[in-house]
């Protein structure tokens, strides 16, 4: 893909990129555009950037510019696309080579938990002055010793200082669902700690698949408790089988699991969540499922199953009530 010409030159990207190092505050780089829907009403999706991380900036997001992605999900984590304590000089190249295949900084997926560490304060202003307007919080674990309901009165307090830092910085932050003794996985506790937050500055990331796994056919409850807080979904599959004689979820291409996807898309369209979308492969893909560096199959055969995804999710949406 050729590189476009109207966006920003390098040298003009650099110079504002040493304005944010030194602390001097920049307007956002890009548009602030709708980020569920296109214009002809299509989906929107980005694709999750730790299944790339066998690529370099450049050839990740062309890489996903010819799938057909919108955008993606760039992890700016450990072990991530980007390093937290390097975002100052590597998310500027990032999003350039982001923005010169069309692709716009919407999403990010971090670690942070507050806005307490100065590596954490560094990471969500830099990605503010770069556009970005969405990341992913980290996880949190009840502690064995200590009641619930105080656990989730502390939460709420945390969540709240964060979620006042994020208004300032005109960014979203959303915690994910993850299934197992994560907070959040049943869903109606991120409902209890956010319930009564003004804005929306401090959301949920709701992942279909993690709360498939853990609440059944309830699902269904837990996303119309917690609809109007959700600020970004997670797509992907599962189904339940045995490994060497335990019960597992195990991880599959979209459609071949155990996520009713016309059902879950006929409820988005219905609560008129339009919120971005990212796109995540946790199943066998010679590593990249797992964010390796280096993956043990053919590029070209990770690329054909995530156009494969990507094809069925649009279709599947398309095909929702």
């Amino acid at each position: 893909m050729s590189k476009d010409p109207k966006l920003f030159s390098r040298r003009g990207f650099i110079q504002k990129s040493g304005l944010v190092a030194a602390g001097i505050p920049l307007m956002p780089m890009v548009n602030s555009l709708p980020l569920a829907l296109s214009n002809n009403g299509n989906l929107k999706v980005h694709l999750f950037s730790k299944h790339l991380q066998f690529l370099n900036y450049f050839d990740m997001s062309e890489a996903a510019a010819d799938m057909g992605f919108d955008g993606l999900d760039l992890t700016v984590r450990p072990y991530g696309h980007v390093q937290p304590d390097q975002v100052i000089e590597k998310l500027p190249k990032a999003v350039e080579a982001m923005l010169n295949m069309g692709l716009q900084p919407d999403l990010l997926t971090t670690n942070i938990l507050d806005a307490e560490r100065d590596t954490d304060v560094t990471l969500l202003q830099t990605a503010s002055q770069l556009g970005f307007k969405h990341y992913r919080m980290g996880w949190f674990k009840y502690e064995e010793e200590k009641p619930i309901p105080l656990q989730l009165k502390e939460f709420t307090d945390q969540f709240s200082k964060l979620e006042k830092f994020n208004a300032r910085l005109g960014l979203k932050g959303s915690y994910q669902n993850h299934a197992g003794k994560y907070v959040g996985a049943p869903i109606w506790d991120t409902y209890q700690i956010i319930k009564d937050f003004t804005s929306r500055h401090i959301g949920s990331q709701y992942d279909i698949r993690h709360a498939v796994v853990e609440g059944g056919s309830s699902w269904e409850l837990g996303l119309k408790l917690i609809k109007n807080y959700i600020n970004t979904i997670a797509i992907k599959d599962f189904k339940w089988g045995q490994v060497n004689g335990v019960w597992k979820p195990i991880n599959t291409p979209l459609g071949e699991g155990m996520v009713d996807f016309k059902r879950y898309f006929t409820l988005l369209k219905k609560y008129d969540i339009q919120v971005p979308v990212s796109l995540h492969l946790e199943y066998d893909l010679g590593g990249a499922e797992h964010g390796m560096s280096k993956i043990s199959i053919d590029r070209k055969e990770i690329f054909k199953q995530m156009k494969k995804d990507l094809t069925y999710l649009k279709m599947t949406w398309e095909q929702a009530g």
